[in-house]
């Protein structure tokens, strides 16, 4: 036997209708329809009391039906294509998603989010938001060296921002064509600022334990590692990259392998903090103690770096910042507004008690 009150709490509380607050007002639905929708055939005091009653009744416009009608889902995507268990760890994506959120929400529009395992899925997912009219566009996070997604968004007419990437070209075509606006960072100058510091101190040995290979940014500081240890005329051989997945496992892993080599770094660069981190525990374990016998680099400052022993020198920047910019690029390309692209603030060095040095033996 049903308690008394059960079945109230069963069902779900009925939402309020347009029939409900024509009702409510003493108007025709269409009428309504006019007035929620800022379309002519009402008057401003018509108009005043119906939204005045929707008020009361606690209507929202269903996004769903919007949507299929053709006005906008108020909605926009962001996928993630990285192995979900490197995402944990990382406080990049965290920072990045609060700034996003930061500005959606005083503009009342939704983050759809979704973590993904390839890009072919990630490509997928886009086809059926498109097909499904669930967002209005999407950030598009990780450009890659040979990334698909730029032309797939554009034969889909899905505006984008891509968040990182080169500069995108200028938008071709009829002027209904899609945009594509970007954001990005100038990773080769960051870059830079880490090796001057390092090579300042007198270090010679300098690896850097990069992220995901195939990334767009991944590659840029690759590139501006070796062009600018050949500006110095340092031995390539000495100074290089080894790529990872980001995680604190593989970040250990390969600090392990550097410190077995017959000739050690002396400095680290890390991708991360949470590699930076892990690679300094390593050297602890070891006892090798940092800075005396090797110098830690974080790229992303976080709480990580700056409670660790000791205090990790870091790259610092605004990634809830960068994630703001994003979203303001975006609204604006959906309010009408050109392509752009747009360079973020310079990241800038954090010098702490993990850098100093090298041993005077090397």
């Amino acid at each position: 036997m049903t308690a008394p009150g059960e079945a109230a709490r069963r069902k779900p509380a009925r939402r309020p209708t347009i029939k409900d607050i024509a009702r409510r007002a003493g108007v025709s639905e269409s009428a309504v329809s006019f007035a929620l929708n800022d379309r002519p055939g009402v008057s401003a005091d018509t108009r005043a009391r119906i939204r005045k009653v929707a008020d009361e009744l606690g209507w929202q416009a269903n996004s769903a039906a919007r949507a299929l009608s053709g006005e906008r889902a108020d909605c926009l995507g962001l996928v993630l294509a990285r192995p979900a268990r490197t995402l944990g760890v990382e406080s990049f994506f965290l920072q990045l998603v609060s700034g996003i959120q930061e500005v959606l929400s005083a503009r009342r529009t939704a983050l759809l989010f979704q973590v993904v395992e390839d890009l072919d899925t990630e490509c997928a997912l886009y086809r059926r938001w498109w097909a499904e009219r669930r967002v209005d566009g999407v950030l598009v996070v990780d450009p890659r060296t040979d990334d698909p997604r730029p032309a797939l968004l554009a034969a889909l007419g899905l505006p984008a921002v891509a968040i990182g990437g080169p500069a995108a070209p200028a938008p071709t075509g009829p002027p209904a064509a899609p945009l594509l606006s970007t954001v990005w960072a100038d990773d080769a100058k960051a870059m830079a600022r880490i090796l001057d510091h390092l090579h300042d101190l007198g270090h010679r040995r300098i690896v850097h334990i990069a992220g995901l290979p195939g990334l767009a940014h991944t590659a840029r500081r690759i590139h501006s590692l070796r062009t600018e240890a050949v500006r110095r005329g340092l031995d390539a051989r000495q100074v290089r990259s080894v790529t990872t997945d980001y995680s604190d496992a593989e970040g250990a892993e390969a600090t392990r392998r550097l410190l077995d080599a017959a000739a050690p770094p002396t400095a680290i660069i890390y991708d991360n903090d949470v590699m930076a981190v892990a690679g300094a525990s390593v050297a602890a374990g070891r006892g090798i103690p940092v800075p005396g016998r090797l110098s830690v680099v974080a790229w992303d400052d976080s709480p990580l770096c700056r409670v660790a022993h000791p205090p990790l020198t870091a790259l610092v920047r605004d990634t809830a910042g960068f994630g703001r910019l994003a979203a303001r690029e975006l609204l604006a390309l959906l309010d009408g507004g050109p392509p752009r692209t747009v360079e973020g603030e310079l990241p800038h060095l954090e010098p702490r008690e993990s850098t100093g040095p090298p041993p005077h033996d090397n």
